[in-house]
């Protein structure tokens, strides 16, 4: 089988399923000749793409976690980011041939079943973009997630403007990297946190305000030494199981301010259900009870739009923002991927080769 411009293309591939509940380790199997969609598979507004490289995510090993009778195993790939090259097209925004990097948001993956880990994936042409000739593959892989993650929290649901003050906590995080690149690209003054080790490269990164967790309580430094003007937002990509940095917020966040939390939520077992518990009696109940945190709370849950990753599209083009990778890893080697995005010291993306000639 082969695409209008000629590229070849397998009917077999290899993919790391995911075909049952657990840790990677558990929930994957290698699969050495699952099936490649064909043109007769995609849907209106799909294109079928050969996969340059994937990048992990949390969200990625909390979804093997998930009950059976949720998650509708097994899935034909793990994962969600990836770039590669469009080699089949029922799309109008994308041709055989296009190089592109996107990500398969999670309602699509538990319908469709597809993934980033394989060689070759069916998804919606809405959800890629174009990749920057000056751009390598698996540089783009791990951007177009954590990114929009982090657009999202900080112009959408903060609705931060030019010359306005923002606190990110874990900016060393893949969400942080990207908060702190889009919030300087935007105009705004950065504070953010992260262990003392990371402090030249959050800086680096162009946060203007470095604070130690590993030294004090993070709520403690802020009201010793609070901003001013008070934070016009806080960006938690860090996921806000300790509710102290939002109970003494008003000390640092400013009236009508938000607190939007990125990170990952408790996972659906018994110790993620009592965590969440806990969470929302220490951040909600009790203070509402003892006259309440005047501060708004929300949880930021990624929702794709075509016209937010052609806008941090254009920031990479510009060099504006950077693609941040932790490391790269082989395919076969998957399982030591997910060994270290799960030790969650990771300085930015973990990515996958999926195909060595990218």
């Amino acid at each position: 089988m082969s695409d209008s411009s000629g590229l070849s293309i397998p009917t077999t591939q290899k993919a790391w399923r995911v075909v049952r509940q657990g840790k990677p380790a558990t929930a994957l199997e290698l699969h050495l000749s699952a099936p490649v969609p064909t043109s007769a598979d995609l849907k209106d507004g799909e294109v079928l793409v050969k996969v340059g490289a994937a990048a992990l995510n949390p969200v990625g090993y909390g979804l093997m976690k998930l009950p059976n009778f949720i998650a509708r195993r097994p899935w034909d790939a793990a994962e969600n980011d990836l770039s590669g090259t469009v080699v089949l097209s029922k799309s109008p925004l994308h041709k055989p041939g296009d190089k592109v990097y996107g990500f398969i948001d999670v309602a699509t993956q538990m319908s469709s079943k597809q993934g980033a880990l394989t060689q070759y994936t069916r998804m919606p042409g809405e959800l890629l973009v174009r990749r920057p000739d000056h751009i390598k593959s698996t540089d783009a892989a791990g951007i177009t997630l954590t990114g929009n993650t982090a657009y999202q929290a900080l112009f959408e649901a903060a609705k931060l403007e030019e010359g306005q003050t923002v606190f990110i906590n874990g900016g060393s995080s893949s969400v942080g990297a990207y908060a702190i690149q889009f919030a300087k690209a935007k105009g705004l003054k950065v504070w953010t946190s992260a262990s003392g080790k990371n402090e030249e490269y959050v800086k680096g990164l162009g946060a203007d305000v470095f604070l130690d967790y590993t030294k004090e309580p993070l709520h403690t430094q802020l009201k010793q030494n609070p901003p001013s003007p008070k934070f016009h937002a806080i960006i938690d990509a860090v996921g806000l199981y300790d509710p102290s940095l939002f109970t003494h917020s008003e000390a640092y966040l400013a009236p009508g301010a938000l607190f939007a939390s990125t990170g990952s939520t408790p996972s659906f077992t018994l110790p993620g259900i009592i965590e969440l518990a806990q969470f929302t009696w220490a951040a909600f109940l009790k203070p509402t009870l003892l006259g309440g945190t005047k501060r708004k709370v929300v949880f930021v849950g990624l929702k794709p739009s075509q016209d937010r990753m052609v806008q941090i599209g254009k920031l990479v083009e510009e060099g504006k923002v950077k693609p941040v990778v932790d490391s790269v890893h082989e395919f076969d080697d998957v399982l030591k991927a997910y060994e270290r995005i799960m030790t969650k010291r990771a300085r930015g993306k973990v990515v996958v080769t999926i195909d060595p000639e990218a």
